[in-house]
Order: structure tokens, then C-alpha cells, then sequence
């Protein structure tokens, strides 16, 4: 596990490097009012990606399953059937996204110098969502068995290609229709290489559309929709405020909150490159009826997803603002800047629930309430935004997005709780307590770096993570991994060491 989580990881951090370099990059190029359009396009088309209808995750979990004990012909039946709703879905998407064009005209008042470039750009992006669906099927596949080293270096070149493309054609040609376009060729590309190890290294996976089975299509959906509930919770909780900015508030203040919410979806990716690696994980010790490993699982992935959510999170309460002022400039460090602390207070209890308890739940098929949980979430966020967003602006708008999440991460600890069997009391006194004891020092390093020393500027803020990282490390291997039942911190770095060099 740890192999595959590390890849996830090295392909989140790729993927923040680019995103580092290419944010700034294409601010500079396009302006805040063109970027500002941009992301109202990529924010109103996202909703189509709710016509995939949790396919994604159910594919993984029946053809988890069915490789798990060996079913090679079920699944393959599984895989026809996904892949023919996958090419049903892109093209029911493609149209609806046509028609919805007239919709976001109406409601955004566009800049006139972007509204026929604006145009073009949505109608490629509606094509992209459409293509994707299918291209995730080769994804799927991987996850199922566990390939995530190798499905990871794809996506790792994937992130690559992205950033050469957009540095060249943007310089080129400085327009979202060019981003719009960028956007098109990972897509492609990704979906061809990966098909292509999907039947060297598995020979027994066959992609015969004769074989989809309406039974196992209502098998998938009776699962999926649990998925598609969620994926509205998320679309309302995370992609949805930059639609609430536009239209209460003015398409120039969208960046200044895309700044701070990307950091913060960064940091869910972190977190769901464990729950990745959980969630099959956890199938196959369901099927294989090894209900206390299945505990052990939640509780060791729970502290070590605290853990490195406390780092984390702790330096960007205090040295957000200051990053962003290094990142992007000095006009977006105070407006981003209050909006990432506010966001990423309510991480420390949204996101360890949310990397493991969440995806150990869809593993072992329980996903009911938490999909309900996270939907209410959703809700609760997009009404709490709009009453707030005109008196209290961004920052309005990132309290009414902090409070749904503090509430899905309650609710979420609570079901786990349910059907894991366990007390939430073992689970702050296993999982909770050690490590805010161990948060203290590494706090106070932070507070120190930044008020005692001052320390500013990209070299300063690094230099201020350092030594942060360092207290951590020390204190939670001669502290609170000392003694731990659940995480052995021998048997971690030897497992370390013999992956580094074998």
C-alpha cells in the first residue's frame, strides 16, 4: 500500500508543481477578468461530470471483486457493461452540454471582448467532459488491480505535456480558447497509452461491447447512485463558489478565491491519494471476510491522514497569505489569503475522515448514509454562500463552505463508526489525542518562524516548512508513533528503505 499511496503522492506533487508554475503563468497572460470567465466555464461545465453517475467508483469495486477471485469472465462482463454506459453517458453529456450554452449565456453577463471566444471555449470543453468518460475506463481497470505505480507515471507524463502545451500555445496565442484546447490532449493521450498496458500486462481483461449485460448494469447503478449523490456533494461543496462569485458578487473576485480553494482541493488530492489505495483495499478484505484487518486499516490510515493533514494544514493557517503574496503577488495575499486559513481550519476535521472513513465505506458497499451526509453538506454550503456572500464577500463565501465540511466530517465519523463497530471515544483516543499533543511544538515553530523571525519570501516560507517538518518527524517517531498499535514506525521505514533501494 504504502508503494501505491507514494506513487499517488509523487503524482499529486507533479501535479502541484504545474499548477505552482502554470497559475501565475496564466494570470499574467489572460488577466483577471478573461481567467475570471474561464473558470465560470470550467465551474458551469462541471456539472456534467455528474452524468458519469458514480461509474467510476463502482467499476472498481466490481472488478476489484471479481479479480480478487478470480472471475475473469463476470469480470470482463463488468467491464463491457461499464464501458458501454461510459460511451451512452459522453454522448448524452455532449448534447446536454450543447443545449446548456444558451443557460450560461443567459445568467453570466460575459465581458463582450471574450463572449465569442468564451463561446468556443465551452463548447470544447463540453467535447472533453464528453471524451473523458470514456477514457476512464482504462483507469478503472488499473486501480482494480492495484497498478497505480504504473497508471500514475501516464498521468505523471500526462502533467507534463499539459504545462508545455500551455506555456507554448498561451504564449502564442493568449485566449481561454487555447486552454480550452490543452485541456482536450491529455485526454487522448492518456486514454491510448493506457490501454495499451492494460493489454500487455493484463491479457485476461477483454473489451468485447458484445458482452454488456443489462442485469449488470442495474448491479452498477444500484451502487453508483450512492456515487452520483456524493459526486453532487462534492460538485455543490467544492466547484460551485466560483458560480455564487460571478453572479453576486463580480467575475474579477473568482480568481482571488480560485487561489485559495485550489490549494485547498490540492490538499483533498493528498488526502484521496490514500483513499485511492483504501477504498479496493478494503473490498478485498470484505470479500475476503477479514473484518478486524478491515478495522486495523481504518484506524492505522485515519492517524497517519491526520498526521500529515496537521502539517499541513497548521503551516498554511499561518503562512498562507504569505505563500500566496510568493506565488501569485502581493494584491492576492490578504483577499486569497484569509479565504485559505478559514478553508483550511475546517480541514482539520473534513479531510482524515474524508481520505479514509469515506472510501472504506464505498469499499465494503455500506455507502448510503455518507453519500446522503456529504449531499446535505453540499446543500448547506451553496445556501450558506449565497446568504453570505454579499455582506461578508469572499470571505463569506469560504465560511459557508467551512462549516458544511466541519458538518460532513462529524456526520461521516459517526456512520464509520456505525458500521465499523467502534466508539467514537476509541477513536480520539487511538487516532485523535497523540497527535495534537504532537501538534503543539510544531505549531510553535511555525508561530516562531513567522512572528519571532519574520521569515518572508519563497526561501523564507521553505526554510519555515523545513523546520517545521522537522520537529514533526522527531516528535511523532519519539512521541506519538512511539509505542503505537496500529502505526510501527520500524516496520514503515524499513518498508521505505527496501522500496527506495531495491
Amino acid at each position: 500500500m504504502f508503494k501505491n499511496i507514494g506513487s499517488n503522492w509523487l503524482l499529486m506533487l507533479a501535479t502541484m508543481a504545474s499548477a505552482y508554475f502554470l497559475l501565475p503563468f496564466t494570470l499574467r497572460y489572460l488577466g483577471n477578468e478573461q481567467y475570471g470567465t474561464w473558470l465560470l466555464i470550467t465551474s458551469f461545465t462541471g456539472y456534467l461530470g455528474l452524468l458519469v453517475l458514480g461509474v467510476p467508483m463502482a467499476s472498481v469495486r466490481y472488478i476489484t471483486h471479481d479479480a480478487s477471485i478470480g472471475d475473469y469472465p463476470a469480470m470482463n462482463k463488468t467491464i463491457a457493461t461499464c464501458a458501454g454506459m461510459y460511451l451512452l453517458i459522453g454522448l448524452a453529456s455532449f448534447l446536454v452540454g450543447v443545449g446548456l450554452l444558451v443557460i450560461f449565456e443567459r445568467i453570466y453577463n460575459l465581458p463582450v471582448a471574450f463572449r465569442n471566444t468564451a463561446r468556443i471555449a465551452y463548447l470544447i470543453v463540453v467535447s472533453t467532459t464528453s471524451l473523458s468518460f470514456f477514457a476512464q475506463m482504462p483507469h478503472g481497470i488499473m486501480a482494480s488491480y492495484h497498478d497505480f505505480v504504473g497508471r500514475n507515471m501516464v498521468q505523471t507524463g500526462s502533467v507534463l505535456i499539459k504545462v508545455l502545451f500551455t506555456v507554448v500555445l498561451l504564449t502564442l496565442k493568449p485566449s481561454i480558447m487555447v486552454l480550452a484546447f490543452v485541456l482536450l490532449i491529455p485526454v487522448i493521450l492518456e486514454s491510448a497509452i493506457m490501454w495499451m498496458i492494460v493489454s500487455r500486462r493484463y491479457p485476461e481483461v477483454k473489451l468485447d461491447l458484445s458482452l454488456f449485460n443489462w442485469k449488470t448494469m442495474r448491479q452498477i447503478f444500484s451502487f453508483s447512485i450512492f456515487v452520483l449523490v456524493l459526486n453532487i456533494g462534492i460538485q455543490l461543496s467544492f466547484q460551485t463558489d466560483s458560480l455564487v462569485i460571478g453572479k453576486l458578487l463580480d467575475i474579477n473576485q473568482i480568481p482571488y478565491y480560485a487561489v485559495a480553494n485550489t490549494i485547498m482541493v490540492y490538499a483533498m488530492q493528498f488526502v484521496i491519494g490514500i483513499a485511492a489505495v483504501v477504498m479496493p483495499m478494503a473490498t478485498k478484505l470484505q470479500s475476503q471476510g477479514k473484518q478486524d484487518q478491515l478495522k486495523r486499516l481504518f484506524f492505522k490510515w485515519s492517524k497517519i491522514t491526520l498526521s500529515l493533514t496537521l502539517l499541513g494544514s497548521l503551516f498554511l493557517i499561518i503562512f498562507g497569505p504569505e505563500l500566496i503574496r510568493a506565488w501569485i503577488g502581493a494584491s492576492f495575499a490578504k483577499p486569497a489569503g484569509i479565504v485559505l486559513q478559514v478553508l483550511m481550519v475546517s480541514a482539520l476535521v473534513f479531510l482524515p475522515v474524508r481520505g479514509v472513513a469515506l472510501p472504506i465505506l464505498m469499499g465494503i458497499g455500506k455507502p448510503g448514509y455518507a453519500t446522503v451526509a456529504f449531499l446535505l453538506a453540499g446543500v448547506l454550503n451553496l445556501f450558506l454562500s449565497v446568504l453570505l456572500a454579499r455582506p461578508l464577500g469572499l470571505l463569506g463565501v469560504a465560511v459557508g463552505t467551512a462549516i458544511p465540511n466541519v458538518f460532513f466530517g462529524v456526520a461521516l465519523l459517526i456512520i464509520c463508526a456505525r458500521e465499523l463497530n467502534f466508539r467514537i471515544r476509541e477513536y480520539l483516543l487511538r487516532v485523535v489525542m497523540l497527535p495534537l499533543v504532537g501538534a503543539i511544538p510544531v505549531a510553535a515553530v511555525l508561530v516562531w518562524c513567522d512572528r519571532g523571525l519574520h521569515l518572508s519570501g519563497l526561501p523564507g516560507i521553505t526554510l519555515a516548512f523545513v523546520m517545521a517538518a522537522a520537529v514533526f518527524v522527531s516528535v511523532w517517531c519519539g512521541f506519538v508513533y512511539r509505542a503505537d498499535r496500529d502505526v510501527n514506525v520500524g516496520e514503515l521505514f524499513q518498508g521505505l528503505r527496501q522500496r527506495v533501494f531495491s
